[in-house]
Formats: structure tokens, sequence, C-alpha cells
């Protein structure tokens, strides 16, 4: 890096906490803080995030009326600032009206456009200039965008919301089909602006687009602004798609140069396996279309990581994708959440081996529920010492299971399982809907309708989790201590010999499940019974350890009452492969190493309104996300939890195991799409869920969470009342003012 590089990133602070700056005369020049989230349309910009982790992004984002060479300047000053920090940060392409969920998590009060660029006069921010005048159209849900628009009634329409700045004053407007959390969004907007454009000291006023009438003064104010309104107000502007589309489709390509051209190798399609990435390439991981990313080896040449960008940019170009596709650059060892996403399995350098589908771990009940993130890692809600309570789905009605045989499911039936458990001295309920391989559809069906009758008879308070036939959880497979088996029909249907499969080293893990009586059947690694109508035998392959020979012995006791008689691998009778069908070869490579992979959770709200799946989404993601108004996916790779706002609409909630399912089928690491699934309700949520979330706050659903933001000054002008007189009120006073101020 030349000496004038190093001094221009010179005051560039490696500290967590956002850095901006913008293009000026193809130099990059600071954004002040308090100019943070605002965006001349004429302009380029670098904004440089540093976690508290220490892990760095860096975001160049192009308005839409900005220059070629400002463009090209960016992603200059991009290449030579990565380096610059060590060729460690995900670089991101951002363009206007595009930006990904991570970029906007940056301004969580939103992103304003403004027109023209840094020559119009954009030096600093005066908090004493009150000679404004604008008008901006306020959009989104989730992430808010605010573009400056033609001062004039001929811009508003009826489904948005519009804030018009004075100066001194700052009236929102709600348009008549415009949502509570729209307008919650809004409010916060108009707040940041007030604060840290005024320095506090504007009026900040709401207008209902529907109810104008009761807002004389401040029509007064738009009216001496806009001028007496001759026609209607334009209808409704159908909202922008979500962020993001999952896209199943996913190649990976090898791009290198060759005597000077760009050539574009395709490696593989999904799902793709990490071991085709090699340090010494780079590579391009193309979603179709709607994400670019490519991928630096650390011992690729310093001219192929230093034209990382710019061949992405090309990439773009020779397939004809449009301007707007995402693009991240990362280097090996740097991958982003969304990038192992699309690997069938990823191994961090250095991480520890061990079997995949085996765990060990001794649980403190008291300690899973002060620790929920201990409680979302293990998947576990408590120690499994809880009641429990099964039914067998008989002629599509309920029929209790004698309590003697719980734990033995069957592969053509459907089973409910209540699980009751306390938790500050209050009952939580887990329900689980297990259903057979071989079970009708009219079954499965019927397991549904009859969750819900029980979800219906407790309050709607159970985490509702649907098992399929050896998709068992591990919460599931404790609550059995060690006795969970599973048939694949019954023995009053079957004579001859019958083979179990037995994994596990504990009560807490164990299952038998049963197989093909066949030598074939066989494992080296594992622990099998073998029952037939005179003796059941213990075979221990030479793989499997003394825990597994424990549980085998306490299972083949929970099996059969016949003499038991243990056969080590090599040393079977004849009997024994009789029994078999006779001798074949079987699985006896050594034990798999392997764990499940470290995929980081990620969070999306869903949306099926559009007639085709759809998802937005939330990027480093907290409770506070959570929309009460939505359904939103959840996933943590081994378990999809599917979290249902009170404020849901039927449709989506309805849907919501459709949506989990669409997103498993659809997913481009070609996803089992027998994955637990588990839905949770709005207040009801496990430690297996909010274990997940930083810091979570149980009684944050026990306030409202419309008028917890607001300022006193500001409850008061949007209220017309004191906070102290507002809790004073009997509950339906409160409401009627709430729903008058758009916030309820």
């Amino acid at each position: 890096m030349s000496d004038d590089s190093k001094d221009t990133f010179r005051n560039v602070k490696q500290k967590p906490g956002l850095q901006m700056w913008t293009i000026n005369n193809m130099q990059m020049v600071p954004v002040p803080a308090q100019a943070f989230g605002n965006f001349f349309e004429g302009d380029c910009y670098i904004i440089l995030y540093v976690s508290s982790a220490q892990t760095a992004d860096i975001h160049y984002w192009i308005g839409n009326t900005s220059s070629q060479d400002e463009q090209g300047a960016a992603a200059i000053y991009v290449t030579q600032l990565d380096e610059y920090l060590g060729g460690s940060p995900v670089q991101h392409r951002e363009v206007q009206g595009y930006e990904s969920p991570r970029f906007k998590g940056y301004f969580k009060n939103g992103l304003i456009y403004k027109k023209g660029g840094v020559a119009s006069g954009f030096k600093h921010v005066d908090t004493n200039a009150y000679n404004v005048l604008r008008l901006l159209h306020v959009r989104g849900r989730k992430h808010v965008t605010a573009t400056e628009v033609e001062v004039s009634w001929n811009s508003f329409n009826k489904g948005d919301i519009f804030l018009l700045d004075v100066g001194k004053a700052i009236v929102q407007w709600n348009g008549p089909q415009s949502n509570r959390r729209e307008k919650l969004k809004a409010v916060l907007l108009a707040q940041d602006i007030r604060d840290r454009e005024r320095g506090g000291r504007a009026q900040i006023g709401v207008v209902e687009g529907g109810d104008e009438a009761d807002s004389p003064e401040l029509m007064k104010i738009m009216m001496s602004v806009l001028g007496q309104r001759t026609g209607q107000i334009k209808e409704a502007i159908p909202d922008d798609k979500p962020d993001e589309v999952q896209n199943s489709s996913v190649r990976l390509y090898h791009v290198f140069e060759n005597s000077g051209n760009l050539v574009v190798q395709e490696v593989a399609t999904q799902p793709l396996t990490q071991d085709l990435l090699r340090s010494s390439d780079c590579y391009i991981a193309d979603q179709k279309g709607s994400c670019v990313m490519v991928w630096k080896g650390k011992s690729a040449t310093k001219e192929e990581r230093r034209e990382a960008l710019n061949r992405a940019l090309g990439f773009i170009k020779a397939k004809n994708y449009p301007t707007s596709t995402k693009v991240e650059v990362m280097a090996e060892g740097g991958e982003s959440a969304m990038f192992k996403h699309l690997f069938k399995s990823w191994r961090e350098k250095g991480q520890t081996q061990g079997l995949g589908t085996t765990y060990s771990v001794k649980f403190d009940v008291m300690e899973l529920h002060a620790r929920p993130e201990l409680a979302a890692k293990q998947r576990m809600v408590d120690d499994a010492s809880g009641d429990v309570k099964v039914w067998r789905i008989e002629n599509l009605e309920l029929a209790d299971v004698d309590p003697s045989t719980y734990g033995q499911f069957y592969g053509g039936d459907c089973y409910l399982v209540l699980y009751t458990y306390q938790r500050s001295n209050q009952p939580q309920y887990v329900l689980y809907m297990w259903q057979g391989c071989h079970a009708t559809k009219d079954e499965i069906t019927a397991s549904a309708y009859q969750a819900v009758n029980i979800d219906n008879k407790y309050n709607g308070t159970p985490v509702q989790v649907r098992v399929v036939m050896g998709k068992e959880p591990r919460h599931f497979l404790a609550i059995f201590k060690g006795k969970l088996i599973i048939f694949e029909v019954k023995f009053s249907f079957f004579k001859g010999a019958r083979l179990f499969q037995v994994r596990g080293t504990n009560e807490l893990n164990t299952k038998a499940t049963e197989v093909m009586a066949r030598a074939t059947s066989l494992n080296t690694n594992d622990v099998f019974l073998l029952k037939t109508n005179q003796i059941c035998y213990l075979w221990y392959g030479k793989g499997c350890s003394g825990d597994e020979r424990v549980m085998g012995r306490a299972m083949s006791d929970v099996l059969s009452k016949q003499d038991k008689q243990v056969v080590m691998e090599g040393q079977e009778p004849a009997e024994f492969w009789v029994a078999l069908g006779g001798k074949a070869p079987y699985a006896s490579d050594k034990r798999l190493q392997r764990e499940e992979p470290p995929h980081s959770p990620r969070l999306f709200e869903c949306s099926n309104q559009t007639g085709r799946f759809r998802m937005t989404e939330v990027d480093d993601f907290a409770q506070c996300d959570l929309d009460e108004e939505d359904v939103m996916l959840l996933d943590t790779w081994e378990e999809i939890f599917l979290w249902v706002g009170n404020l849901a609409n039927q449709y989506e909630t309805k849907e919501a195991w459709n949506s989990a399912q669409e997103y498993l089928r659809t997913h481009p690491a070609g996803r089992d799409p027998d994955t637990p699934t588990i839905f949770v309700k709005q207040g009801y949520e496990p430690p297996t869920f909010t274990g997940w979330f930083n810091a979570w706050d149980p009684h944050k659903w026990s306030v409202s969470t419309s008028v917890e933001y607001l300022s006193d000054v500001d409850f008061e002008n949007l209220l017309g009342t004191s906070r102290l007189d507002f809790q004073r009120l009997p509950k339906w006073r409160q409401n009627d003012l709430k729903k008058k101020a758009g916030l309820f």
C-alpha cells in the first residue's frame, strides 16, 4: 500500500462502532455522526462497522444519480481500506433503494435520501438552522426509508406516511391505509430529525389522513405550505418486494484472468461442500443474480485478492444481472453467515471433532432457566424431569396410551406427547406431534387437528413441535429416559426376527430404531439388538463405546424379557447369522468423526401475501426485531422455530407450517425437509428460543410497545396528556387515545 493510501486511512478507528465517509472530489471525506443515516442521491459513501467481537464490514453505497467516476473511486477506496485492515473485513456493495438488511440495521431510525450531493452545501449539521422546507415520503415497516419528494399534495398517497418538515415544526401525516408499526417507525424518525438536526427544539405533530378535521391547527400548517387541496389523495402504492427472496439455485465459479481476459469456470451446483474451496484460488458463489459473493483464499495472490471486487462487478455485467445485484466479498476465515448457509456443512479451522449425534452433557434445570443461551445451545428447555402424557391417533380421534408403554412408537401411527414442566412456579407446556413415516395423510391431518384442540384447552400456551419419525430432537429423546423405541410395525403383525439399532450414551440421548433384519443393516460403530423367538442378542460393534454398551443393555431389558446373549463383533455364533438370513457385508468403516456444522442462527420475517413465499432477513437480530404483527422464522440449523406475534393475521399464522417447509425445501444447502419445526407464540417462548437472543426481556410484552419509546414531550404532543395522567386513566380510555394517535 502506498504512503498516500496510508495517509488517507490514518484516522480510521478500529474500535467497535460505525464510521462514514463520502466521496468528494475523488477523496474520502469523514461524515459527522450527527449526519449518519442521511444520504445524498448524487453521492457515494463508504461505511465501516466494527462489531464488539472485532469483526469488520465495509459497505460502499451508490446513490442513484452518482457519477461513474465517484462509483469507481469508492470501489478503489473500499479495496484499499480492506487491505489497510488486513484483508479480513467483509465487503458489501449497496445500491440506493436495494440496501441489505445488515446495512439498514446500522441506522435504527431509518435512511433519509436527500436530493443533490455534497456540492449542494453539505458540510456539517447546524442544529440551530430552521430555514428548512422539505417533504419526506416514509416507507417500510422493518427498515424505514425516507425520500425527499416534491413539496406538493401530488406527492401524497393513502398507504404511506409523509413528514412535512418546516424547521420549527415537523408534521407527520399518516395515510388512512398505513398501519400501526409504520406510524410508530415514522414517529421515531421524526424524533431523530428533531434531536439531531434541530437540537431538540422542533415541535412534532401527527395528522391522521382519515380524520384531518381532528387536527385543525396542524392542517393549517400543512395548508400554508402545500396550499388548498383540490383533488383526491392518490391510492396506496404497493410496497416493494421484501429484501430477500430465498433462491434454491446456487452455482460456484472459479474466476481468474488468462492473458488479460476474465475467465469464469463453473465448479459445482447446490448443495455445495466446503472442500470445493481451495485456499490458493478465488471463487464466486452466484444465487441466480439475487446475490453474488466472492471468496478470497488466504493463499491467493495479492493481485487476485485486490481484484476480487472488480471481478464481481465484471461477473454481474457478463451475466446481464441488474446493477442493483447485491455483492459481498470476504476472505477465507471471515465468511459471512449467509455464505456459510450455502454449504451443506461448514467446519471452522481448528474445530475439534467428535460424534455429531451423541450428546453427553448433564443438565442442571435451574442453570438452564437462568442461562437461556445454554438451553438454546443444548436444545433443552429443562432436564426432562417433567410430566409426560401420550395419546395415539385412532380412528382420527385421541386415544390414551398406557403409561407402561410410554416411549414405544410405531411407524404406522401418529402420536401427541404433552410435556409439562415448571418455570418460576408456573406450568409450561411443550406439545410434540410425532408422525410415523408409514402413517396415512388422514392420520397426519388428524394429529394436527387434535393438537389445535389441546392447544386451545391450555389457552394457546403450549409450544408446538412437529417431529418426523427418525428426526427426534434432543429434548424429545430425553423425556423418555433412555427407553425410546421406534418400531416399524406392531409385534402382533410380525413373527420373525427383529433388529434394532441403538444409539446414545446416556438416558438423555438414547433411542432404539428398528431396521431391516438383515446383516447389511449392521454397523461396526453401534450396538444392535436382535430379537428372535427364543433369545435376544446384544451385538457390540468394535467402534462402540462403554457407555453405548451400557445403554444397549438397558434398552434390551425394555425390549424383551427373554434371555440375553452378548455377541462381540467377529465372534458371532452361527445362529446369529441364520436369524439375519445369512452373513453379508455391512458398514465397517471407522467411526465417523463429525459434528453438527457451526452455522450461525438467522432470523427472517415471513410473508405469503404475494402468493409466493418470501422472507426478509433481519441482520444482527435482537428481541425488538420480533414484530407483533408478523410470523418470524428463526433458523438454528438443527431446528426451525416459527414465532407468531399476537397481532399476526390469521392467513400468515395458518400458513406458518407451510412456510417452514418451503424454506427448508428451497434452501440452497439442500436442507433436510424433516428438520424439527417448533411453533412458538408471543409471550410463551421457551429458553431454547430465547437463548438465541441477547438480553431477552420476559416482561417486554407486558407493557405497551407503542408508547414506551416516546419522550415525555412527544408523549404529550401525540396523546394530548402527560404520561402520569395517562397512566391514571382507565384502560379503555388509554386505548382510545392510542388509537387516535395511531399507536395502537
